[in-house]
């Protein structure tokens, strides 16, 4: 998945400590395995060569998720869209490669989650414009991290943090105390802007320092606006607590596109979600909910 998993577990029972860790990766592995744009024989990559050109049957935990990834298009009236790759697929941020603004103009119209044809009957998936790509790179990590906690707790574990890249959930406390989760400074790796206490919740972050690359004084980074097809630059980081990774995911990454008025609004009318955001002052701001 393009990123660093890290998981804590505690129990008596060391080979149980042992199983756990090793189903957390496992788990992992197959939503990689699955879903990665980068395998070609994922079925997210078997869906980008071939469901422009007829409809493809996929497996339920992948039609699942896109069937939500396109419930949070719909919440967030489009800032949360999986068909910005049919841009963001030419954005190399290791090699400092973006694509001409007359390429980004020809395949705007390919960014539309309306286009992603969803068939319930038989799990296929259809994309009803030929330059349609998807990527669940703001969505996949948050559900791979819930499908990890499922596992731990399937095996009697009950004090458990999973990581993967930004996005963290909590399985209960650690032993008697609160998990201290970090929101790092955009600006500095090694300094956290936040630090906060939390149980038995998840906390996402989408922060334009993950993937990205300067030119010209200008930072070019992963989180696209479906709009323009070009980085978002309201907003440095958001950090979305709430009780799912998979939802803190996706929504972490609309409200960066949103950026602050609108994105606020929106967790704001969330009641099980909170925000955190760094404006581009470097000004930090909060939803309601932590303001009480």
């Amino acid at each position: 998945m393009g990123t660093n998993i890290y998981a804590e577990v505690y129990h008596e029972d060391a080979t149980i400590r042992e199983k756990a860790l090793q189903t957390v990766m496992d788990d992992m592995e197959s939503v990689n395995q699955l879903m990665s744009p980068y395998i070609a024989s994922s079925e997210l990559s078997t869906l980008n060569r071939e469901a422009h050109k007829k409809p493809i049957v996929v497996s339920k935990e992948l039609f699942d998720l896109l069937v939500l990834s396109v419930e949070l298009s719909e919440l967030s009236k489009g800032a949360f869209d999986i068909t910005f790759a049919s841009v963001g697929y030419l954005y190399n941020y290791r090699e400092a490669q973006r694509p001409s603004q007359a390429r980004i103009n020809e395949l705007l119209e390919a960014i539309n989650y309306k286009l992603i044809v969803l068939n319930p009957d038989d799990t296929s998936v259809y994309f009803a414009h030929p330059d349609v790509k998807i990527d669940l790179g703001g969505i996949a990590k948050g559900y791979a991290v819930d499908k990890a906690v499922a596992s731990l707790k399937a095996l009697g574990i009950e004090h458990a943090l999973v990581t993967a890249g930004g996005d963290t959930r909590l399985l209960g406390d650690k032993r008697g105390k609160p998990w201290i989760v970090g929101i790092r400074d955009p600006r500095n790796a090694d300094k956290q802007a936040v630090v906060i206490p939390l149980e038995d919740t998840a906390m996402s972050t989408s922060g334009d320092y993950e993937r990205y690359f300067e030119q010209d004084g200008q930072r070019y980074h992963h989180i696209l606006s479906p709009k323009t097809g070009t980085s978002s630059y309201e907003v440095q980081s958001v950090s979305i607590i709430g009780p799912e990774s998979v939802y803190n995911d996706a929504l972490s990454t609309a409200v960066f596109v949103m950026g602050l008025e609108q994105g606020l609004g929106l967790i704001n009318s969330l009641p099980a979600f909170d925000a955190i955001v760094m404006d581009n002052n470097r000004r930090m701001h909060y939803s309601k909910g932590l303001m009480q």
